[in-house]
């Protein structure tokens, strides 16, 4: 990656350190903050609990989410599109009246 700095994260009492553009860090730091915290709800109380396996568990949530987010997104694109669709054929009765 062209311009890569590194920058250190933090999840689940581990750290790692990732290269990214000067552009993204701000944006790497919150998805950092954003998996810590879905890892720790995941863990709960169970501090033995594998870290792989609450990383799995934690991305599949967060994908989860973003699929939710992603299909209701297209719905909306989609009821926007025959609104939008409605209000042109209404226009161009009245054009034509």
């Amino acid at each position: 990656m062209s311009g890569a700095e590194p920058v250190n994260v933090r999840l689940l009492d581990r750290d790692y350190t990732v290269g990214v553009t000067a552009e993204e860090r701000d944006s790497l730091v919150a998805a950092s903050r954003l998996l810590d915290a879905k890892m720790r709800e995941i863990r709960g109380s169970n501090r033995m609990a594998a870290v792989d396996r609450v990383a799995v568990l934690a991305a599949l949530n967060l994908a989860h989410e973003l699929q939710q987010l992603r299909d209701e997104n297209a719905r909306q694109a989609v009821a926007l599109h025959q609104t939008l669709a409605d209000m042109n054929r209404r226009l161009d009765r009245a054009i034509d009246a």
